[in-house]
């Protein structure tokens, strides 16, 4: 009993060392642990420790019955002092044992919590640096868009001034339309004054070639 449960003993020290100081080994056992903390493995483990807390209460009351004895008896007998060493033995291993066992316990729960908590950290880690990212092409997108904007702004400046040039040469081209259109209607008018002035002379010089053939036929006869 007794190097069964100093074996116990050491085999839980040598846990709380693996689980203390981060080794390749921590990983296998924290997944033993895991497994033996599913399906039927908490239930046994629960059996076991209700059991040694029993046999640890019955050393105590072995030890609480001898002590009653020695006074009562007013001496002390060796095989007493024998069986109270044993049972004082038994009752620290089994103490020590089930403390052992609690410690191993919360320090696996809290190991994964920690390793937990660590993923939601890298989690959120990625997930801000992917917003980062996301900030800096953003914000690579807007100067992209603003010299864009520049450009097309200078663009359409050159187009306004091209428009312009063209809206005063159209005007100008119009005004010199006008222009012409007048000065043809003065040259129609013009044109048409001389035409009747042209038939009235050939209207005159038809009756002064009336008169002069008239005054032929006369002095004829």
């Amino acid at each position: 009993m007794i190097q069964l449960l100093f074996t116990v003993i050491i085999s839980e020290m040598v846990l709380i060392l693996l689980f203390s100081f981060k080794t390749p080994l921590r990983k296998l056992v924290i997944l033993a642990v895991d497994r033996m903390k599913r399906g039927r493995g908490p239930i046994m483990v629960k059996t076991v420790a209700g059991t040694v807390l029993i046999v640890l209460l019955s050393s105590v009351y072995s030890m609480v019955t001898i002590q009653k004895r020695w006074i009562d008896d007013g001496a002390i007998n060796p095989t007493d002092q024998v069986l109270m060493v044993k049972h004082l033995l038994e009752a620290t291993l089994m103490g020590g044992s089930l403390f052992l066992a609690l410690m191993i316990d919360r320090l696996h729960h809290y190991m994964r919590e920690l390793r937990l908590r660590r993923k939601g950290m890298e989690a959120i880690k990625k997930q801000s640096r992917a917003v980062e990212d996301g900030k800096v092409s953003k914000s690579e997108e807007i100067k992209a868009l603003e010299e864009e904007r520049t450009t097309l702004e200078t663009k359409l400046k050159q187009l306004e001034s091209v428009l312009d040039s063209k809206t005063k040469d159209i005007t100008t081209s119009e005004a010199n339309v006008v222009a012409l259109r007048k000065q043809s209607e003065g040259l129609l008018l013009e044109y048409d004054r001389l035409l009747e002035e042209n038939q009235n002379l050939r209207g005159q010089l038809q009756s002064v070639e009336r008169r002069l053939s008239r005054s032929g036929s006369k002095k004829n006869s």
